[in-house]
């Protein structure tokens, strides 16, 4: 039975398809009667068998070994392209997180989503969701982890404009939609030129390709830069950074999704992609200024939101960002134990803010306080989430620093330089939203809010436990994937001091948030120079402001230069030549008068004309003028 299991574990993806399939009765409005609630029972049954099965298969892939299953699709002369799928603990591994962050998420919408009465089409889109992001952990092939990402980006358009009656919402789903579009058609571009330049699309072709391969430097430059804008666009990275912030818009059970493994389905491609990087030193220096700038920049954005969820999103980015850098120096390790503690904490995160705004209906920080006597649960759960971000021992993010950090690893001053900004800057910013929220006297809106229900809690209380329980994964990583060998701790001045150092950082962040001034007013600062760096993170560096003065208004003003050639030179050709059609109609009408004497000298005066051409010498004139024109055109 485990040897079947694990040997269907390609089906495990199309559960989630078919919980999505099993919501359409109710979706359409075909079954009214019962109500929307069995179609959120069949997904969570679909993703239930999902995960167990995948829990058989992760345990007998330890076992069993590493299986690469290929479907040939399509096979052209030259061309072959196939569907590859890969069976490793590393992609049953991811594939058992995106189906239990996925179970625990939907269990907890029956309550966040309860009294809403589109709860068949939600479920609906987060079976589709799940399917393309169980697809993804298990893909080894960059052709087929293109098209889930493309029907990500279809399911993050749909769940971001769930409630489409709102305008803000229908504008944040096309904002988001079409700021990924843009790294999507980029990406596009490399996997068309890596498909010409290699022998195939695995991913698992790529490191010996990488080592044999003979590209120019120009070349591999540019096949690099485009392979790293799709996972830029996916993981809200500068300058495609802003739809994560606009998407908080949807639901909550979805942005638990979407910042937790969602935007981690990005990076684990990037992860995959990385012996391209190493074709050229452009590609890599990119990947560390992109990941360097959103990280700080995304921390410093977060510092200044008053919305819970905002407050969250921009921490996303700025965490993404760390693993754009780890990706960039080569230390494949490190990404994926950055991206799984993410996950996690993030997730528990996000699900101890749904709670909040189910029960205080509020999102401003500004206007709540004294909660964490009335909800321990969430209070637990958000203490518990911060410290899995802020290199707190003993839980997952701080193993994982120790393995950058512990002296086994280059690690140059700059970097330390950067994680130590970046944590004391989220651990001032969690620290300031947990004052605001949780302590201090109950505001209008917390003074009556109880603990959320069961189908709320009991993910909630879990996903607390796996939080702690995960950092056994940093601490016993049995992989080494990286590319680069480890340097002797005696090679390296910086490593053995930085985890103290950055420890003390997470500290200081935290008495920094104690210590701040904080209104819960709108008052704004009386200082301009406050008032001035308030409002630059505030409104995300005025990146937006600057697209509208840029991007925007180039289209607007390239589309009213279209509108104008379009108008006056193509519609004036047109409109001549019709002109010059029913002039000629009109003056040539006048010959046909019906009589034959007429149509009988017209012929002889043509003839004639002619022969005095020809008799004349004037013919060969004509003749040489004709074969010059044809030569000219």
């Amino acid at each position: 039975m485990v040897d079947f299991l694990f040997a269907t574990t390609w089906l495990i993806p199309i559960y989630g398809l078919m919980g999505a399939i099993l919501t359409l009765p109710w979706s359409l409005g075909i079954i009214r009667r019962t109500g929307p609630r069995p179609a959120a029972y069949l997904n969570i049954l679909m993703t239930l068998l999902s995960f167990v099965h995948g829990s058989v298969a992760f345990a007998a892939v330890w076992t069993q070994g590493n299986i690469h299953l290929v479907w040939p699709w399509l096979q052209v002369a030259d061309l072959n392209l196939t569907l590859t799928i890969d069976l490793s603990p590393i992609s049953l591994g991811a594939l058992e997180m995106v189906t239990g962050i996925s179970l625990l998420v939907q269990i907890y919408a029956l309550g966040y989503m309860e009294k809403d009465a589109s709860l068949a089409r939600f479920y609906g889109l987060m079976g589709l969701f799940e399917a393309a992001l169980g697809g993804i952990a298990i893909s080894d092939s960059l052709l087929l982890s293109y098209m889930l990402l493309e029907i990500l980006t279809l399911s993050t358009y749909l769940l971001v404009g769930f409630w489409y009656a709102q305008p803000l919402v229908v504008t944040a789903a096309r904002d988001a939609f079409l700021t990924k579009r843009v790294g999507d058609i980029i990406l596009l571009m490399g996997i068309v030129a890596l498909s010409s330049y290699g022998e195939g699309l695995d991913f698992s072709q790529l490191e010996t390709w990488a080592e044999s391969s003979t590209l120019p430097p120009l070349a591999a430059a540019l096949l690099g830069l485009s392979l790293i804008a799709g996972p830029t666009g996916k993981c809200a990275q500068f300058p495609l950074n802003l739809w994560l912030d606009e998407a908080m818009e949807g639901p909550n059970p979805a942005g638990i999704m979407r910042n937790s493994v969602v935007v981690s389905a990005g990076a684990y491609v990037l992860i995959k992609l990385q012996p391209v990087f190493t074709l050229s030193p452009i590609s890599e220096d990119v990947l560390i200024l992109l990941g360097t700038m959103t990280a700080i920049g995304a921390s410093l954005m977060a510092i200044a939101q008053i919305d819970i969820k905002r407050t969250m999103s921009h921490s996303t980015s700025a965490y993404l960002g760390l693993v754009f850098i780890a990706v960039g120096l080569g230390q494949v390790d490190i990404a994926f134990l950055l991206l799984f503690t993410h996950a996690v904490a993030k997730a528990l995160l996000f699900m101890s803010l749904g709670s909040i705004i189910l029960t205080t209906s509020n999102q401003n920080i500004t206007e709540m306080g004294g909660l964490w006597s009335r909800m321990p649960a969430t209070t637990t759960g958000y203490l518990v989430g911060a410290a899995g971000l802020i290199t707190l021992f003993p839980l997952g993010e701080f193993w994982t620093m120790r393995r950058w950090l512990n002296g086994t690893w280059d690690v140059p001053l700059w970097l330390l330089g950067v994680i130590v900004i970046v944590n004391i800057l989220n651990a001032m910013n969690l620290t300031r939203v947990f004052r605001l929220v949780f302590l201090g006297k109950p505001q209008a809106k917390t003074r009556r809010a109880p603990e959320v229900q069961w189908p709320m809690a009991l993910p909630l209380v879990m996903m607390t436990v796996i939080t702690i329980i995960a950092a056994i994964v940093p601490m016993q990583w049995p992989f080494w994937l990286s590319p680069y060998p480890p340097l002797d701790v005696a090679s390296n001045a910086i490593a053995p001091w930085a985890l103290p150092i950055l420890m003390a950082s997470g500290g200081i962040g935290i008495l920094i948030g104690l210590k701040l001034n904080l209104q819960r007013t709108t008052a704004r600062p009386t200082q301009v120079y406050l008032r001035f760096f308030q409002d630059l993170f505030a409104y995300d560096f005025y990146v937006e402001r600057l697209y509208k003065i840029t991007v925007v208004n180039g289209v607007a003003a390239l589309s009213q230069i279209a509108v104008w050639f379009d108008r006056y030179i193509v519609d004036g050709v047109v409109n001549l030549v019709g002109l010059a059609t029913i002039f000629g109609g009109s003056t040539l009408k006048y010959n046909a008068s019906g009589q034959s004497q007429f149509y009988i000298l017209t012929i002889l005066l043509g003839v004639g004309a002619l022969l005095w051409l020809i008799f004349t010498g004037q013919w060969t004139l004509v003749t040489e003028f004709w074969s010059t024109l044809g030569k000219s055109v």
